[in-house]
């Protein structure tokens, strides 16, 4: 069984003003867990949990993080996992750490430079299976990689991920669908040379496209790129918060 895409998060320099931008874009609300010894909050949509949201790390910004959402990906044996990426020429950025009944982490990178952290659940609390492109949660990952076929190598080679259809971009070149399971879940593509470093891009399911990218605006974020339509008849948008995170919306129609 393949591991998955299991949580997101956004690490801000502005809690309480990433809260507002997102409760006011995405429609989500927020509340503290109650459990966490610094302050995390989640985003809820719909009652279901969404998205996590907490103060980027000091020790992150001496690393060279800026703002920018952060995904977990399952792990059966985190330890094993970042001693094979490690062995791989990933990177290894915090060490396993225990939440005590909640669950175990690392922060790794591929071995292209793109991070992402390690999660093995300690809460036997199950999460929601929830329909593909659920307004208010996540619809899409992508990631922007060096080398398609290495990175792809990897991650299948890793948590077991299978491609799914590959179109052809023109100049940017192929767009490779991974599935984590019966369908494709997101897509790898090469890096654009005015990115400085490989990453996951995350897109947030919305309802209507046009009108979400208004509130972006309003609530003091910046249009990245504007509306484009994909394959499947969906229409995608890529943003920056007032804090300079990189986030992207998708939504069935404009």
């Amino acid at each position: 069984m393949a591991e998955k895409f299991c949580w997101v998060e956004l690490l801000t320099t502005d809690i309480d003003a990433a809260q507002a931008f997102y409760s006011e874009v995405i429609g989500w609300t927020c509340a503290a867990p109650g459990h966490a010894e610094r302050d995390y909050r989640l985003f809820f949509q719909d009652g279901n949990a969404a998205a996590g949201l907490m103060l980027l790390p000091d020790e992150a910004k001496a690393q060279g993080a800026r703002p920018s959402w952060f995904g977990y990906i399952t792990s059966r044996d985190v330890e094993a996992d970042v001693a094979a990426i490690v062995a791989a020429g990933g990177t290894l950025y915090r060490p396993t750490e225990t939440l005590p009944k909640i669950g175990r982490f690392a922060v790794v990178a591929d071995p292209q430079g793109a991070p992402f952290a390690l999660w093995k659940d300690l809460s036997g609390i199950k999460a929601p299976d929830l329909p593909p492109m659920s307004v208010g949660h996540l619809g899409w990952r992508e990631l922007h990689t060096d080398d398609v076929e290495k990175a792809f190598a990897f991650y299948a080679e890793k948590f077991g991920w299978t491609k799914a259809e590959a179109i052809d971009m023109g100049p940017v070149g192929v767009y490779q669908l991974f599935a984590t399971g019966e369908h494709p879940v997101g897509g790898m593509v090469k890096r654009s040379p005015n990115i400085p470093q490989s990453f996951w891009n995350y897109y947030f399911t919305v309802e209507a496209l046009d009108a979400t990218l208004a509130k972006v605006e309003k609530a003091g974020g910046t249009i990245a790129h504007q509306p484009a339509e994909v394959p499947g008849g969906a229409w995608i948008a890529q943003c920056f918060d007032p804090q300079g995170a990189f986030f992207s919306l998708v939504a069935a129609k404009r």
